[in-house]
């Protein structure tokens, strides 16, 4: 098959899907990992997809990727911004949770600590950090997204804001040019918004997928983090932010 009939085939397959590993297309076109590799990198430099760690995907301004999918993209990553993070908590720490892959990678992290207090509006966080009988995890109540297992909503909101804790622990979809924390359900947004105004010390964790990615919530900037761990160095518009308003860059 010819390379350009080939490359239109795959982002033919990458609409239908919004997201395909490496595996996949090699599957699907019976060619070899470097030739799909090669393909994938020409049409993220043509900006017809992203790329992202075992596959590429398309952004989309109004709908995040699948959840099943943003469980595997980029994973060792955010395996990587996990266990930097973690190593700033120290036992006996409040925090909150947010909602996103990341977040849940975080807190497979976070079993190495001991007495910690949680409220957190993910699900999936919760069942992972029950398996501590030292940890406190409470869920805030509100509307369950079956999507992700996300819990949003006014009364999610209002819930959050019953507490002051140690750290607020935040992904995210997007981070724009100029500094804009983006995302996709303006619920999420509202109560992301107030885990920031209850935190002590903001962690911002986001790949480096996420700066110039689109998404059409804005819940912030990102100079209301006091400490951004990120997997690779992020445009030079963003680094003088991050300087200018005194936030801590950790690059894993």
């Amino acid at each position: 098959m010819a390379q350009r009939r080939r490359q239109d085939l795959i982002m033919e397959l990458i609409q239908q899907n919004g997201f395909v590993t490496t595996e996949q297309l090699v599957d699907h076109f019976k060619v070899t990992p470097q030739t799909i590799r090669r393909d994938l990198n020409e049409l993220a430099g043509q900006n017809r997809l992203r790329r992202h760690h075992g596959g590429a995907g398309i952004d989309s301004s109004t709908t995040n990727t699948a959840y099943q999918d943003r469980k595997i993209m980029d994973l060792e990553a955010k395996e990587r911004i996990a266990q930097a993070l973690v190593a700033m908590i120290p036992d006996n720490a409040s925090m909150f949770i947010n909602i996103g892959t990341t977040t849940e990678t975080i807190a497979r992290a976070l079993l190495a600590r001991k007495n910690l207090q949680v409220v957190t509006n993910n699900l999936h966080v919760a069942s992972i950090l029950s398996a501590k009988e030292d940890f406190h995890v409470i869920i805030a109540g509100g509307e369950v997204r079956n999507r992700d297992g996300g819990i949003v909503g006014e009364a999610t909101r209002d819930f959050i804001n019953q507490f002051k804790m140690d750290f607020g622990i935040i992904g995210i979809s997007g981070i724009h040019e100029d500094g804009s924390l983006l995302d996709f359900d303006y619920r999420e947004v509202r109560v992301a918004q107030a885990i920031i105004a209850n935190s002590d010390q903001v962690l911002l964790a986001a790949d480096h997928t996420k700066f110039g990615r689109k998404a059409m919530v804005r819940l912030g900037k990102i100079q209301q983090a006091h400490h951004v761990f990120t997997d690779r160095q992020p445009p030079a518009g963003i680094r003088q932010l991050l300087t200018e308003h005194s936030v801590e860059l950790h690059i894993v």
